[in-house]
């Protein structure tokens, strides 16, 4: 059943980031909509592609989108008007569609059957990144600093200008 729950708030945060006129609020719908796909990736017993969803998808490209979203300009009212036009002819269809699926799905009585996999071979997150996958953890702490001092480097040159 949280699978289930999650998956619509999967959606329905996929719809809110591509709908919304903000892309500040884009931007964090966005990283909802992975923090969703992490828990469902958990529920799933894949713990290691969930770890690293949290980390950086709904992390470090959050917070890069975020920082280079302070570094640009306010719109106009026109051009916001004009920006929220152009998307609602752009994507009007995605709620229909979503909420036709639904419905079909519901009428239908499709009852998704998630097979997970036997708990014994099932290993511990810690165990794994710790013991059996050090370099992949290298590699993702090197893609974290990297965004970090992106983000510095990004600030420090909208601080001189």
């Amino acid at each position: 059943m949280l699978i289930i729950i999650s998956l619509i708030a999967f959606v329905l945060a996929a719809l809110w980031a591509v709908m919304t006129r903000s892309l500040l609020r884009s931007a964090i719908a966005l990283a909802l909509t992975s923090a969703m796909l992490t828990i469902v990736m958990f529920r799933l017993r894949a713990a290691m592609a969930a770890a690293f969803e949290l980390s950086v998808c709904a992390g470090l490209i959050s917070v890069v989108f975020i920082s280079a979203l302070s570094l640009t300009h306010p719109l106009t009212w026109n051009e916001i008007r004009q920006h929220m036009k152009d998307r609602l002819s752009r994507f009007w269809y995605l709620p229909v569609i979503v909420v036709v699926v639904g419905f079909a799905l519901f009428f239908l009585k499709v009852t998704p059957e998630f097979k997970l996999p036997p708990a014994e071979i099932e290993k511990d997150v810690r165990e794994v990144l710790w013991n059996l996958r050090q370099l992949d953890l290298i590699g993702q702490v090197a893609v974290l600093l990297a965004g970090g001092l992106g983000v510095v480097i990004l600030f420090r040159d909208k601080e001189k200008k």
